[in-house]
């Protein structure tokens, strides 16, 4: 039940020294332990010798805890009979899928998992044909081969099918209890880079490994539930459960807009950053999208002074005319891929999660919240009640001010227009886009209040955390620019100059064999390639210098927060300036020359 394993070797933020070595982990009853490879693995929680916590696993069994309390608190003024609340969890895992001799021969997939130099495919996702078209024979083989290994550890995979970028694919189970979908989408995840090579393929879980086209997200299909059946984020069918209903809209709705920048940091890393906002992934602002219907519902809470006032819409059929067709239900609302938080008609969708991350550093932040938020509405509600104040009336005034007060998170258009993100800013909202800044939202006051006071993580815990999110991020951009640096120069450079030697001899050879403005007119567009040539090996080389030199700076600072913020700012567009030079030598230079393989065949070979 309880084992030693060393709790300094790896980032802990401080709370260990390296001579410190013993923590302590335990059997979490709740996630069924399982047999893979012929040993048997147990799910545990992770703690230091002194209690912190060390893993994501102690703080979202600790979040769920509170959730359930709080919830359940709600829960009772509208269903006395309510003992529990649960958190449900439906993930949707994306991911691409690479030839496995084609992933060797990129060094930047091997050590980043992303590729950091490549130019657009001429054929890429704009035709648009991926998503819907038939699953390559090869990639449905793993899927069967994939499914068949994650049922027999107990995960319930339902869905495979195309993403929209090619050769990016997705898998989705059915929804469970959240930290057992949480316990299984990690386990899936290893499971797929083993079955993955059995097919001669490495599955790529990077949010962004190629530029230009959709990245990959694990959006996150949040909901509670009671322990007697209800789905408390669903419409109900009389005017009792329809208020339930408002009701915790509300609460997710204020609990949402007072820590949308804690929501947006627990989702933010050096990986992610590259896809929010870009390709149909949502913008790097926490906002809620709502759909006309709901949106209409709580216009008319605002305005009504009974609950018997409050009317919601049974759903509305689609005939079709076609004999053989049945008739098709609307839901309640549309789906807005441009939000980061989208209700999805009996659940929330929190599409901004990336396709690497650990699903519960999301769901920490976003159940803290939720609980923090419905315990003070239940506080509110009881004491107007102690004072006599009529039950109904007691909850309806507090769903009204909370839906006044958090106004400025509801947002149903486009998030990825200019216009929004100053809308944005003006409404209040976080519009940080620099990760490691982003991640200050963790230390602010008012959100140690609110996880020390759901019990979720101490002050210790948060610091310690945040150092280690700051060092990641460091270490990611480090190793990237690194492996850019030797690419750039070992690679690229000694590509490009051969191929410019070869020009060269072709334009000697032109002047030796034709003379005068002959000569000029036939070589002209080999003179023109040469120069260019040598203007893109200069610029490579002068921003791999000038990338090392703030490298060398940057890793002389003490604090890991000021050193990520300087990898942000100072290394990361050296990045970008070398790689596009890097992608213009590669529309120039001979391609049996040219030392990588390209986009065309990384994302249509399968």
């Amino acid at each position: 039940m309880q084992q030693e394993p060393d709790a300094s070797s790896f980032p802990n933020g401080g709370i260990r020294n390296t001579f410190e070595a013993r923590g302590y982990s335990a059997w979490d009853i709740s996630s069924p332990a399982f047999i893979l490879d012929h040993t048997l693995c147990i799910p545990t929680v992770f703690v230091s010798y002194t209690g912190e916590s060390l893993d994501y696993k102690t703080p979202l069994l600790r979040s769920l805890n509170s959730v359930d309390k709080a919830a359940t608190r709600v829960a009772k003024f509208f269903n006395p009979e309510v003992n529990h609340v649960i958190c449900n969890l439906g993930w949707e895992q994306e991911y691409f899928l690479v030839d496995e001799a084609l992933y060797a021969a990129r060094p930047d997939l091997v050590m980043t998992g992303r590729t950091l130099m490549g130019h657009e495919s001429a054929k890429n996702q704009q035709l648009e044909d991926h998503y819907f078209g038939a699953i390559p024979s090869r990639v449905e083989a793993f899927m069967v081969d994939l499914e068949t290994e994650a049922h027999r550890l107990g995960i319930p995979a339902k869905t495979c099918h195309n993403e929209v970028a090619p050769n990016q694919f997705e898998i989705a189970p059915i929804y469970e209890e959240a930290n057992l979908a949480n316990d299984h989408n990690l386990l899936l995840m290893s499971l797929m880079e083993e079955v993955a090579k059995r097919h001669n393929f490495r599955v790529l879980f990077h949010e962004k490994p190629f530029a230009g086209i959709n990245g990959s997200g694990k959006h996150n299909n949040w909901s509670l539930g009671t322990d007697n059946g209800i789905l408390l984020f669903s419409p109900g069918k009389n005017q009792h459960d329809n208020f339930r209903f408002v009701t915790f809209v509300a609460n997710v709705m204020a609990a949402v807009f007072k820590h949308n920048g804690l929501l947006k940091a627990s989702i933010i890393n050096a990986t992610n950053a590259h896809r929010l906002g870009a390709n149909e992934a949502p913008p790097a602002i926490i906002s809620m999208f709502l759909g006309s219907a709901v949106s209409s519902i709580l216009d008319m809470v605002e305005k009504v002074d009974s609950i018997s006032k409050i009317s919601i819409d049974g759903k509305e059929k689609i005939t079709l005319d076609i004999a053989q067709i049945p008739e098709l239900t609307l839901d309640n609302t549309d789906r807005n891929r441009t939000s980061p938080f989208a209700f999805t008609g009996n659940r929330f969708e929190y599409r901004a999660v990336g396709s690497s991350a650990n699903n519960a550093s999301a769901l920490i932040a976003l159940n803290a919240a939720v609980a923090a938020q419905l315990d003070d509405f239940a506080n509110v509600v009881e004491a107007r009640v102690a004072k006599g104040e009529d039950p109904e009336a007691a909850i309806l005034a507090e769903v009204k001010k909370l839906l006044a007060e958090s106004k400025a998170i509801h947002f149903d258009g486009n998030g990825y227009s200019e216009e929004w993100k100053q809308e944005a800013a003006r409404r209040g909202l976080d519009v940080e886009t620099s990760a490691p800044l982003m991640y200050d939202s963790y230390t602010r006051p008012d959100t140690i209040e609110m996880f020390e006071k759901t019990g979720v993580l101490s002050r210790k815990e948060i610091e310690a955390r945040n150092e280690v999110k700051w060092e990641m991020y460091t270490k990611k951009i480090q190793i990237e620019s690194r492996v850019l640096g030797d690419l750039a120069i070992n690679h690229i450079i000694p590509a490009a100059v051969r191929y410019q030697s070869l020009l060269l001899d072709n334009v000697f050879k032109i002047q030796q064999l034709f003379k005068g403005s002959k000569a000029d007119t036939i070589s002209s567009q080999d003179l023109v390639n040469i120069e260019a040539i040598s203007d893109h090996v200069q610029a490579i080389k002068s921003g791999v210098e000038n990338m090392i030199n703030a490298r060398k700076q940057a890793n002389r600072i003490k604090s890991e927060r000021e050193k990520a913020i300087a990898y942000h700012d100072n290394i990361c567009p050296f990045m970008d300036q070398i790689r596009y030079h890097i992608d213009k030598l590669e529309l120039m230079v001979d391609n049996e020359i040219w030392p990588l393989p390209k986009y065309r065949e990384l994302l249509f070979i399968r």
